[in-house]
């Protein structure tokens, strides 16, 4: 389980769940910069899109080891495809076909004697930040349970690595109980190819300093900080052991596996190592 390479002829699917409630334009500190949440989440967002681009390209150009959907939530029900065009999901090389908006973004560096400079990189947007309205997380999930179980029926798919599902959201839903919230993870994680059942990584983020924070915890962390933290250890997937090595090395040597696939509080940083341990530890061909 969870052994098949992402090649042409097995690819596999990356889906990422967006929080756009009203909540994500507080402000949080990232790379030297202060900035709205939905600002910093879309940042390493488009970051990660010309990552999965990158690591797809080869000498004879980009090949199609994945499909990409990335989704924004806010308002009332309101779940909508945040990459340019009217479909959810789309090959990986149509992703590199796109034309996306250049921006400019400052980041620290720091020089050989230690101090900090700042410096301007060109960056491609293709999503675009969004702060207003409630979280309707379930009905974004339940949306993304029916995206996943297609991509999963699709005959072309039945031996590849399962889809990575990322929900990426800075607070409890507001169109469902906890237990409701469960069941429809439940109903994802039942989802799958014969590699492996699909992967869901819940991602809470914090506003600020937060005393407690939990990061890929282990099946022996069970002293979680509060019963929104506990509802997305339930709702989260164990990781399976392809991923043991890169998310040791992103908590320490003494971390135990198995881990569960959430955080809670998680900084900007600990938001950055969730998305290329999911996705970036299975090998390409």
């Amino acid at each position: 389980m969870y052994t098949q390479s992402i090649t042409r002829t097995h690819r596999t699917a990356f889906i990422l769940l967006i929080d756009g409630s009203g909540s994500m334009s507080e402000r949080i500190r990232y790379r030297g910069r202060t900035m709205a949440k939905s600002e910093v989440v879309t940042d390493i967002t488009n970051g990660l899109l010309f990552e999965l681009i990158e690591r797809a390209r080869r000498s004879d150009g980009i090949r199609d080891y994945y499909d990409i959907a990335v989704l924004g939530y806010a308002g009332n029900d309101e779940v909508w495809p945040l990459l340019p065009g009217a479909r959810r999901m789309i090959p990986v090389t149509e992703l590199a076909e796109l034309e996306p908006r250049i921006s400019r973004r400052t980041i620290e560096c720091r020089m050989p004697d230690g101090s900090i400079s700042l410096r301007e990189v060109p960056t491609p947007v293709w999503v675009e930040a969004e702060a207003a309205g409630q979280t309707p997380m379930c009905e974004a999930l339940r949306q993304t349970r029916d995206l996943a179980a297609a991509w999963c029926a699709h005959p072309a798919h039945a031996e590849s690595f399962p889809p990575t599902i990322f929900n990426i959201t800075d607070g409890e839903a507001t169109d469902c109980s906890d237990d409701e919230l469960i069941a429809v993870c439940e109903q994802i994680r039942a989802l799958g190819t014969r590699d492996g059942n699909v992967l869901l990584i819940n991602i809470h983020i914090a506003a600020g300093d937060s005393p407690r924070a939990v990061f890929f915890p282990s099946e022996q962390e069970t002293d979680l900080p509060n019963r929104y933290a506990a509802t997305l250890y339930r709702s989260s997937s164990v990781m399976p052991a392809v991923f043991d090595e890169a998310i040791r090395e992103a908590k320490g040597p003494g971390a135990v596996p198995p881990f569960r696939g959430m955080s809670y509080n998680a900084s900007a940083d600990e938001l950055i190592a969730m998305l290329n341990i999911g996705s970036i530890s299975v090998k390409t061909e």
